[in-house]
């Protein structure tokens, strides 16, 4: 690989650690809005919030329980804990701050990477690079957004009592997840989701976090604290809390640990990266992935502590996932004392996650037709929301997305985090990382800092992209 000399890679570090294209909002006439300034977060609390909604979705709710169930219980919590630790301090600060020191999305952000190590044509090929993780970004939405129509629809069948009246769930949910079997509501989940995103970052996906993620929070607490009173709950919590040791020794455990906090903290090399463009250089952005770690682990225990004990309570079966949401969880709210009320409030927290995660996955391919073609907010998300229709409707059958989503999940986004990682921690000039990563912080990073994320992390990266392909996916 071609290399310049190294005063020139280091003049061409600060010239973009200050240049007129960071998220500070500087004049940017590709970016932003389309032109004019960069759009940024307005406070640090909406920042994390939006982080944190990106990360909390899905995963929390129908896979982080089954995996604590059937993986040892507590015991599972223990690798878990490592490698979200790992991973929060390691990735997650990575990808936010490769966003804020480029001022763009991953394709502009791997451009730049590429010009500063004096590739030739560097520019060019790095956003060629940077496709996969946008493109990725918007694939997975796509299928994502086929399981937030499904929420809609069973939020509005609880508020009705259609839901209550089913007397087969199974039933009820493979007629709605068939080809064209939820158009209206597939539809109107894009309707809110991209509504939302037309307002902006600081003005739509800042301010609707602010009420989302609090308000998801809440309502699972509340239905945990139902699910708590149930006449055999108390099996559930045993066998979800006690310790079974023996898993540790299962190498399988360890795998599905490593995938479950890998992709429930969004490493993907596009949304964080994205999030972080529109960060302003006074934030913490170590403190920041600490927070988005802990209020993600959060999200799944309070989840495991919803679904487990009620499972249990009324002898069903722990599956994963969605048949454990629209299916299992469906007939718990059916037989248990206020059901209908309870599963009103599951299904409204489950459309909060599901519309945080969304945006940020939608947010990728948007802000790149902003920054790379100069396009309007309403324009860019305009084209998006006509490629997500598109192709989206054609996958709503449960089969079809669910292969959508594992060629995805297992082929294209731990790619797409691998490939940031080693833009970031390789290919732009040794010490860069580190140095952005602690700006806007009091105390600077240890040593460890560059051996953790340009040898440990990045090797993980690659490690869970084999994994995903043996086992057929491990997140």
């Amino acid at each position: 690989m071609a290399t310049r000399d190294d005063n020139i890679i280091a003049e061409e570090a600060r010239a973009i650690e200050v240049g007129e294209e960071t998220a500070v909002g500087a004049p940017n006439p590709s970016g932003g809005s389309g032109r004019g300034r960069r759009d940024t977060w307005a406070t640090h609390t909406g920042f994390i919030l939006a982080c944190v909604g990106s990360a909390v979705g899905m995963a929390n709710i129908w896979l982080f329980p089954y995996r604590v169930a059937q993986l040892g219980g507590a015991a599972f919590l223990i690798p878990y804990l490592i490698f979200v630790a790992l991973l929060g301090f390691t990735g997650v600060i990575g990808e936010m701050a490769f966003g804020r020191a480029m001022g763009t999305g991953p394709m502009g952000a791997f451009g730049r990477a590429m010009e500063m190590r004096g590739v030739r044509h560097g520019e060019r090929i790095g956003k060629i690079i940077g496709l996969i993780p946008t493109l990725g970004s918007l694939a997975l939405a796509i299928g994502y957004a086929v399981v937030l129509g499904w929420a809609c629809h069973y939020l509005f069948s609880a508020m009705t009592g259609e839901l209550m009246a089913q007397t087969d769930t199974g039933a009820f949910f493979g007629a709605m997840a068939s080809d064209f079997g939820n158009v209206g509501f597939h539809l109107l989940g894009l309707a809110i989701t991209f509504g939302i995103m037309i307002l902006g970052v600081s003005r739509g996906i800042e301010k609707a976090n602010k009420v989302l993620m609090p308000t998801f929070f809440v309502l699972f607490v509340i239905i945990a604290i139902r699910v708590a009173t149930l006449p055999g709950a108390e099996a559930g919590y045993l066998y979800l809390l006690v310790p079974r040791w023996e898993a540790l020794l299962n190498p399988t455990t360890w795998v599905y640990a490593l995938g479950q906090a890998f992709f429930s903290l969004s490493l993907a090399g596009c949304g964080t990266l994205v999030y972080g463009s529109y960060l302003k250089r006074d934030v913490d952005v170590v403190d920041a992935a600490k927070n988005v770690a802990i209020f993600d682990t959060i999200a799944g225990l309070v989840s495991a502590c919803v679904v487990v004990p009620a499972v249990f309570a009324f002898g069903l079966d722990v599956s994963s996932g969605p048949p454990l949401l629209f299916i299992t969880l469906a007939q718990v709210f059916q037989e248990m004392p206020f059901g209908g009320v309870f599963a009103v409030i599951l299904f409204v927290a489950v459309v909060f996650a599901a519309i945080t995660s969304l945006m940020n996955l939608f947010e990728a391919p948007v802000e790149a037709l902003q920054k790379q073609l100069g396009l309007s907010r309403l324009a860019s998300v305009g084209i998006i929301a006509v490629a997500a229709v598109a192709v989206g409707l054609f996958i709503e059958g449960g089969s079809s997305v669910s292969d959508w989503m594992d060629v995805i999940s297992i082929y294209v986004i731990p790619v797409g985090a691998f490939l940031a990682a080693v833009m970031f921690f390789w290919v732009c000039p040794r010490g860069f990382a580190k140095k952005q990563a602690e700006t806007g912080r009091k105390k600077p990073l240890g040593r460890w800092f560059d051996f953790m994320t340009r040898y440990v992390f990045v090797g993980i990266t690659a490690l869970v992209i084999v994994l995903g392909i043996f086992y057929g996916g491990i997140g």
